[in-house]
């Protein structure tokens, strides 16, 4: 379906693959990983023809469908179902003409537009466009509602449901879970598997990897590396391959400093130059190894606490909203040292309420006691809003530290992957992932002893969440997340309570107990 030979691609002066290859077959469902610029939303535009090689060629045949998100927030006048059904451009035309030959009582036009409706499958469009927007979290009422109605994160769901009803040879997902909570994406992985289209899917989420894709492509140092399976198992393929590579770049050393020490210890004499030379130009022929890096880029850890009391927080039959909005009621919980709790529910039953509710910033109603030393460090997507876009990374730690020497800020920044003169550029020129990274490394200089995360992967690369797993895992004081990375919620919860119908309950069962639930309430 799809040929890379040997392609070099640049990005203004900064090369994202030299001579890199791969072959797409038909039918394959395939995960495209690596850090954040290294071009794997480059390798998508090349793909759909909106850059071109700079060398060598990508082949595909002339007459392939292909389908992608669109990243620009939809606006218009549309419901959702219409702005969905536009996914299907044929199937839209027949509609538009459909609306026209009605307009204007033309019979023939009438019944030939059914002919087409029905030699397309079209009277089963309608049908199909609700179960993906039902499927993504979307209710039967907001069917009808314009696209201007919701917001931007619900805008891109129907962006996302609109690529789905594309028809389509080719399927180009980048972050296909970004705007979506758990529920929805535990639907989004069974669809996927049922699509009989290829699809390339870039994500960072690597439970959703797992669970859809069956083969792994990999960038790094400007080539594409081809695994099979699915992530999991490229991580222990990819992890054997760098050891094998370690011992051939340790064996090659041990051989090339064999080599250098006859050349430097016969160069001078006369009897034995020849052979000296004819060294040299066999190590100049050998192609060099690379030693293994193994680190993860980013390495920083929460400081240790100050302790507080037991319980830290303890709400008890508390109403939660806003002014005079109840949304949570009845709401019993205690947070103690220690604790791991994931908050389960869908997008809109309360999960973030109950979390501003514990940081204090929304209207509670009964009793809540703090802990005198209870020192709460809140994430969430309006911490990074409200960074000051003029102000460097420099700037933001220097606020909260204002005696601490440049060269402590540089240290700490650079944990954090904000490297040289990076950390004196305006935040305003940084990606969604390097502000969410900037957001993370301010909350975790301020030592809280309560972290209350709201989403606090999203936008960050694998590498990141990696490292922000293991910082959480050694953290000291108590947890409370909302996630839909399944990957974090089984790494560093053992606690869940589960929000729905205005309800705040403890939820005995795992990730995969819930997984059913939520199909079986899918399906009734």
């Amino acid at each position: 379906m799809l040929q890379l030979k040997n392609v070099t691609l640049y990005q203004g002066k900064k090369c994202l693959l030299d001579n890199a290859s791969f072959t797409l077959y038909a039918g394959e469902k395939i995960g495209v990983v690596g850090s954040n610029g290294v071009g794997k939303t480059s390798l998508f535009k090349l793909i759909t023809g909106k850059l071109e090689t700079d060398k060598g060629e990508c082949e595909m045949p002339s007459d392939i469908r292909i389908a992608e998100i669109c990243q620009e927030v939809p606006y218009g006048d549309q419901t959702a179902m219409e702005h969905v059904l536009a996914g299907d451009a044929i199937l839209a035309s027949i509609f538009s003409d459909l609306t026209k030959a009605e307009a204007a009582d033309d019979g023939m036009a009438i019944a030939d537009c059914h002919l087409r409706l029905a030699e397309c499958d079209g009277y089963s469009a309608e049908s199909k466009a609700a179960k993906i927007m039902l499927g993504l979290g979307f209710t039967q009422a907001d069917l009808k509602r314009h696209v201007t109605d919701f917001s931007g994160g619900w805008r891109m769901r129907l962006n996302l449901a609109q690529v789905l009803m594309t028809p389509s040879d080719l399927l180009l997902l980048d972050e296909p879970t970004n705007h979506l909570d758990l529920e929805a994406i535990f639907w989004l992985e069974n669809w996927l598997k049922q699509m009989k289209c290829t699809l390339l899917i870039i994500s960072h989420d690597r439970e959703f990897l797992d669970n859809v894709i069956e083969k792994i492509i990999f960038i790094k140092d400007l080539v594409i590396h081809s695994f099979s399976g699915n992530y999991s198992f490229y991580e222990e393929q990819y992890a054997l391959l760098l050891e094998q590579q370690q011992a051939t770049y340790l064996k090659q050393q041990r051989q090339l400093a064999h080599l250098t020490s006859f050349v430097d210890r016969f160069r001078a004499k006369a009897s034995k130059a020849k052979q000296a030379q004819s060294r040299l130009k066999m190590i100049d022929r050998i192609d060099k190894v690379s030693a293994v890096h193994l680190s993860n880029p980013f390495n920083f850890q929460f400081k240790e606490p100050d302790k507080a009391g037991n319980p830290m927080i303890t709400l008890r039959k508390v109403n939660i909203g806003y002014d005079d909005t109840t949304i949570l009621s009845k709401v019993s919980i205690s947070i103690r040292p220690g604790d791991r709790l994931a908050l389960l529910g869908k997008n809109g039953a309360g999960k973030s309420t109950l979390v501003k509710a514990l940081a204090q910033l929304n209207t509670v109603e009964g009793s809540a006691v703090y802990h005198p030393k209870v020192k709460i460090g809140y994430f969430t997507q309006h911490q990074i809003e409200a960074l000051s876009l003029k102000e460097s990374a420099f700037w933001h730690v220097q606020d909260l530290a204002p005696r601490l020497a440049e060269r402590e800020i540089r240290q700490y920044l650079g944990s954090f992957m904000f490297n040289n003169e990076r950390i004196f550029e305006p935040v305003g020129n940084f990606s969604g992932g390097e502000k969410s990274r900037l957001a993370l490394a301010l909350l975790v200089w301020q030592r809280p002893n309560v972290l209350l995360l709201d989403e606090p992967s999203n936008h960050l690369d694998l590498e990141m969440r990696q490292a922000l797993m293991f910082a959480l895992q050694n953290f000291e004081g108590a947890l409370i997340l909302v996630a839909h990375d399944q990957y974090l919620l089984k790494n560093l919860t053992d606690e869940y309570y589960l929000i729905q119908n205005g309800t705040v309950q403890a939820f005995t069962g795992d990730l995969e107990d819930y997984q059913k639930i939520s199909a079986k309430l899918e399906s009734s």
